[in-house]
């Protein structure tokens, strides 16, 4: 088992990585002092664990459709209704759609109530539940709506990863893959365990030294901007690790275009990308400019485009992107049918 520090002040935790994790829930509901618990669960009851304490379990969905403020307000009418008080505890257990949910809800309820995070999917071990960002989604873009609230404590349970398909695997691979042009060291070829933790740590260390994301933070969003638009141009047919994959590839085809890489650290991000077996074009039936459209309503943009780029100090956001540069360098990457995309993916290794 890995124990990998978060501390910023007054909201410091730590985030468990092995077998069994998840047996540790008890003891840290105790630890905090909690009597009552919701556990909001997008899996089957048998893989939520005890809590130690008078529990409501309420049943989730993964997935977008429910990444809403509705969902969120639902969420909220039953901790009222279970007599959940602001001393209590909620705790996640699901994908990263649960886990954005259930954060933000926590956050919201009583302004704010202690959540425990029991991430089930790759994506969520890796990234979604550590670092306390919590958003839903707006017809106009992803994560639109949110708040920062650090959780109680992260057990990621790598049990809960053997029972994922093919696909959903490589959807958090997504954000592995990004970590190489964070900070990371070379993650290709160690166990999955391996990954995760490094991956971890890497973001551990950028919320302690950023936590309300108005600097260093950006750079996690590395391959992000393209990658939440593509999502949205696609209905969210391309998952969230694949459009980010798809992201990285173009963020550092613009750097290149930009000068402030040199081609070969352009092909590096296609090679790793590839390595991980994500997908790397960009679908054919999505409009370049509907895509420019939505990057154009990303959190990181105050006037124009904006981007986290790979560059001589390493990965740093830059602002007013010229559209032209933009509109070029989409316009040069390759193109291949969704359907296509997808189903290499499915195929690829796990």
């Amino acid at each position: 088992m890995a124990s990998i520090p978060l501390r910023i002040g007054d909201h410091s935790y730590d985030v468990l990585i092995g077998p069994g994790v998840r047996t540790s829930l008890a003891e840290v509901v105790q630890r905090l002092g909690a009597r009552r618990a919701v556990v909001v669960s997008a899996r089957p009851e048998e893989w939520v664990p005890d809590t130690g304490v008078e529990t409501l379990l309420l049943p989730a969905r993964d997935g977008e459709q429910d990444k809403t403020l509705t969902t969120v307000e639902t969420l909220c009418g039953e901790f009222v209704r279970f007599g959940l008080t602001r001393s209590d505890v909620v705790v996640s257990c699901g994908g990263g759609t649960t886990t954005d949910v259930v954060g933000l809800a926590a956050a919201l309820y009583h302004r704010g109530v202690a959540v425990v995070h029991l991430p089930t999917s790759l994506l969520a071990q890796v990234d979604a539940s550590v670092g306390g960002k919590t958003a839903v989604n707006l017809p106009a873009g992803k994560n639109l709506v949110g708040a920062y609230w650090q959780p109680s404590a992260v057990l990621c349970d790598t049990d809960y990863l053997s029972t994922l398909p093919r696909r959903e695997l490589l959807n958090g691979y997504g954000e592995i893959a990004r970590c190489h042009f964070i900070g990371a060291a070379d993650l290709r070829g160690l166990p999955l365990p391996d990954q995760i933790a490094a991956s971890v740590t890497l973001k551990a260390r950028i919320v302690e030294a950023d936590e309300r994301d108005t600097g260093k933070r950006h750079i996690l969003n590395y391959g992000h901007t393209l990658g939440h638009a593509l999502e949205k141009a696609s209905n969210f047919a391309l998952r969230h690790g694949e459009a980010v994959a798809i992201g990285t590839v173009f963020a550092g085809r613009l750097a290149g275009a930009l000068g402030r890489i040199d081609q070969a650290r352009v092909a590096e991000h296609q090679d790793i990308v590839e390595y991980y077996g994500l997908p790397a074009a960009l679908p054919e039936e999505t409009a370049l400019a509907d895509l420019i459209r939505l990057m154009r309503h990303d959190k990181k943009a105050i006037s124009g485009l904006a981007f986290v780029l790979d560059g001589p100090k390493g990965a740093e956001l830059v602002d007013d992107v010229p559209h032209e540069v933009v509109a070029r360098v989409l316009a040069g990457m390759p193109r291949a049918p969704l359907a296509e995309l997808v189903d290499t993916t499915d195929m690829a290794r796990s």
